[in-house]
């Protein structure tokens, strides 16, 4: 989990010709994270407060366009782009305006395919790593010359902005938004519930270990599974395992090999390393705080594991790409 949890409103800015599912996509993914307890609020903005989506269903009681904090996501969802002319600007004026304050604000924004115009008709891409839709990647080189506009990614985090790729990319986004605000077993927990799969973007590794073994029917090891993802710092017995799934050890031992394929501490053991990779990555924690905070009690029992596994010391791992991106674990 991050040092810092966040997660307050996600401002939606609601474009005339909105696509939908840029729009409900990544809304369902923080209305499933509030739901299994993150602290996400979802609002809707707009300049008037009806809005007509690309594909003719109209939105009513939309919100105006307020002020927003330090706390709150800006969520900006792809819109039907048109030729710019006289009278009819690429992105309104005041939507252009009112991102402009709202970077200045503190809060962090997110766009979703063509969203990421409105983002660089504010200058909030000038000089950033950025992506939009596969189609929209040379415009917008042409038209925002200080971007870094990334193709080939599912998405891309710089600083307090971030952008995705086109439509259901935006279900990827949002779920590494609420990764990075809550951890990687809520995210997780959000995936399964919309039955996604948990991709990371870039040189990331496309399946977290938090998702995998994941795709079968016994409750008991669910249980277990949950449990071990919520308390990765905690040290557990196979006996204190066992009373989580209402099995004896014996019992929890066959049930878990059968359905996973590995026991359940190499399974708690992939799951620590994966949230260590990732503070290493997102965090200044030292080595020795992220061993602790992952539950191994040796420092350099973890770093021999975290080498054997990821072919690289905790140290070389935060320093291996510009992105800080995770080594590759598949």
């Amino acid at each position: 989990m991050s040092d810092v949890t966040r997660g307050g409103r996600v401002v939606v800015l609601v474009l005339p010709e909105v696509n939908l599912l840029d729009l409900g996509g990544p809304v369902q993914v923080f209305d499933a994270a509030a739901h299994l307890g993150a602290p996400y609020r979802v609002e809707y903005v707009a300049q008037a407060p009806e809005v007509e989506s690309a594909q003719g269903l109209r939105f009513a009681g939309l919100g105006p366009l307020a002020e927003v904090g330090p706390q709150d996501l800006v969520l900006v969802p792809g819109h039907r782009l048109r030729e710019p002319g006289p009278g009819r600007p690429l992105v309104p004026a005041e939507a252009v305006d009112w991102l402009r304050a709202a970077h200045r604000a503190g809060a962090r924004l997110a766009s979703v395919c063509s969203g990421a115009a409105a983002l660089g008709e504010a200058g909030l891409l000038d000089g950033r790593r950025c992506t939009t839709h596969w189609s929209l990647i040379e415009a917008m080189r042409e038209r925002y010359p200080a971007a870094r506009v990334q193709d080939a990614v599912l998405y891309v985090h710089d600083g307090p902005v971030s952008t995705s790729a086109g439509i259901s990319t935006g279900l990827d986004l949002a779920l590494s938004l609420v990764e990075r605000d809550h951890g990687p077993a809520l995210a997780a927990a959000v995936a399964r519930q919309l039955v996604v799969y948990l991709r990371r973007s870039g040189t990331e590794p496309q399946v977290s270990a938090f998702l995998q073994h994941r795709a079968h029917l016994h409750p008991a090891v669910h249980r277990v599974q949950d449990h071990l993802a919520q308390h990765l710092g905690v040290p557990h017995t196979l006996a204190e395992l066992a009373a989580v799934a209402n099995l004896s050890p014996r019992g929890l031992s066959r049930a878990f090999t059968a359905t996973v394929g590995i026991t359940p501490l190499e399974y708690r053991q992939r799951l620590r390393l994966e949230l260590a990779a990732r503070l290493l990555a997102e965090t200044g924690l030292t080595v020795e705080a992220v061993s602790a905070r992952c539950g191994f009690r040796d420092v350099r029992h973890f770093r021999r594991l975290f080498t054997a596994r990821y072919g690289m010391p905790p140290s070389a791992s935060r320093e291996s790409g510009p992105s800080g991106a995770l080594p590759d674990v598949r």
